[in-house]
């Protein structure tokens, strides 16, 4: 099977939910429905519920079974603005918290945030920062983990990588790049990789030096550190990381070189490039980008994704949310 049979067999029966934010967006109310109707999970879509029942008729979907909420008027509002109120620690009055759940992305975050569903998927309508910062507020970073990052799963044929950070960070410092490293490892684990780490540099093994070899270097011996149990290794040139000719010439001794499944740049811009470029000519197919370091998940769609993609993020996250249940 490929991989998005996979996870939806994974997910199914699970009893995980995930929440909709953008309910009355065409794209979210479909892969809800079908998610809904295909038993994989509980989907929760947000929104005004005269309005989201007029894109279903509008569009033939099914959403009978489907759980609808509306942020302006749910019977949990005073109690999500209470404890928003409380977990921003002074940064918002009880007026300002009351308004601010309103917004549909904060309702539904303030769900993950309370345990009612297990992960949110947004960003179809809205901006990254628009689903992130309510994330960051609320749901928070885990312990030891500094900042959230973004990493994509490549996937051609019977292949499947990781590439990390391709998303958010724009130049990690060291230790900022060892957590992108272990958080990784533990993403690309949970979607059936075995994590095999390539801290990526212009530089393998001391072949060229300045601040920006130094950086990675530093990062790798953090990341050793704080994961002495996954191979870890760099810094290295990606075909050294990948091709074995020039893995066993340039990193004899690694026992990462040549085996590399999870590929960690060094700031965003060589990630953000590196991804498309597989993608674009190589013909892999970009699997997110997955937030990684968060207490609890949080998908961000592209504001051009399909019903599909929507429908592939959900299963994402779900898998997210099974792995998290199994530490």
């Amino acid at each position: 099977m490929d991989l998005f049979s996979t996870l939806e067999e994974n997910v199914r029966g699970k009893n995980v939910a995930i929440v909709f934010p953008e309910g009355t967006e065409p794209r979210i109310l479909g892969a809800a429905a079908k998610l809904q109707i295909n038993g994989v999970l509980q989907a929760i879509v947000l929104g005004n519920k005269d309005a989201i029942a007029k894109v279903a008729a509008d569009n033939h979907f099914d959403i009978s079974q489907l759980t609808v909420r509306d942020p302006e008027t749910d019977a949990d509002h005073d109690k999500f603005a209470k404890a928003f109120e409380e977990r921003r620690h002074g940064k918002a009055t009880a007026e300002q918290a009351a308004q601010t759940v309103r917004d549909a992305t904060y309702f539904g975050t303030m769900m993950v945030y309370t345990g009612e569903v297990d992960g949110l998927v947004s960003g179809a309508v809205h901006s990254t920062a628009n689903t992130v910062r309510p994330a960051l507020q609320i749901i928070k970073t885990k312990p030891g983990v500094s900042r959230t990052s973004g990493a994509f799963i490549m996937q051609r044929g019977d292949e499947r990588y990781l590439f990390a950070d391709t998303a958010i960070n724009i130049d990690p410092n060291a230790d900022e790049l060892a957590e992108i490293a272990v958080e990784s490892a533990a993403t690309a684990k949970a979607f059936g990789i075995d994590p095999r780490v390539a801290m990526l540099s212009f530089s393998t093994k001391g072949s060229a030096a300045g601040d920006m070899v130094t950086k990675v270097q530093e990062a790798t011996a953090k990341a050793q550190a704080l994961a002495p149990e996954i191979p870890i290794d760099g810094e290295m040139q990606f075909d050294a990381a990948f091709v074995p000719s020039v893995g066993a010439q340039k990193a004899p001794d690694s026992k990462v070189a040549v085996h590399a499944t999870v590929f960690v740049f060094p700031e965003l811009q060589s990630g953000n490039i590196g991804y498309k470029i597989a993608q674009r000519l190589g013909g892999f197919t970009a699997v997110g980008p997955i937030l990684q370091g968060l207490n609890k998940p949080v998908s961000d769609l592209s504001r051009g994704a399909s019903t599909e993609d929507v429908y592939q993020t959900a299963l994402v996250t779900a898998t997210q949310v099974l792995a998290a249940r199994n530490d």
